[in-house]
């Protein structure tokens, strides 16, 4: 199962999101006015651009083609999702040594950000495939993140603020709730984890 999941994993999707988001996030030390702040919105868009490949690595363009198999679809997500963790983590770490120490923002507060935008691209994912036929349903997911991201950008009330510099007061309290965002990702993540009902009934074996 390692291998044919090993071949079916959007690589180019995640490397050229990987290298877009590295790309960003190198003009913090291409510049010599280049700021806390500056850095801070430069992780930002790396993280989103990282995202937009997160949202490809549920596709499995066999869904459709291929005999079920007794392997669950929790057990399959969660192998796709544990080989990209590697990957996930170096390119986060290279993302956040490219920003120079001097103005490098808090850096587990931006890893929490990071985290809750890459579990959230995976939510959606899981869900697109729990609620849809797609077998591919990456750009489509794609393209909510980034909406979702944009709106959220403008649309945000200011009283429940989570895009905020650290040096504003509002920072500690922002990061409190990316954390529950985070949490409620988790949540909906598990919820569209396992097979419809009516999927198990037709995988279950019958009794000869």
């Amino acid at each position: 199962m390692l291998v044919p999941v090993l071949r079916t994993l959007p690589w180019r999707a995640l490397g050229a999101a990987g290298a877009v988001g590295l790309l960003i996030v190198s003009m913090a030390r291409l510049s010599d006015t280049a700021d806390e702040p500056l850095a801070l919105n430069l992780l930002r868009a790396a993280i989103l651009a990282f995202t937009l490949g997160l949202a490809f690595v549920l596709d499995d363009p066999a869904r459709h083609t291929t005999t079920p198999v007794p392997t669950r679809r929790p057990a399959r997500h969660a192998l796709r999702v544990a080989l990209v963790a590697p990957v996930t983590a170096a390119w986060w770490t290279a993302a956040v040594l490219l920003v120079p120490d001097g103005i490098r923002p808090p850096v587990g507060d931006v890893t929490l950000e990071a985290g809750t935008a890459f579990t959230l691209a995976l939510a959606a994912s899981a869900a697109a495939v729990r609620f849809t036929q797609a077998a591919e349903p990456g750009q489509a997911v794609a393209g909510a993140v980034l909406t979702t991201a944009v709106l959220g950008l403008l649309l945000w009330p200011g009283r429940w603020a989570l895009f905020v510099g650290p040096q504003d007061p509002r920072w500690a309290q922002a990061h409190d709730r990316w954390g529950m965002v985070l949490a409620g990702a988790v949540l909906v993540w598990a919820a569209c984890g396992p097979e419809p009902l009516r999927r198990r009934v037709a995988l279950k074996p019958s009794r000869a």
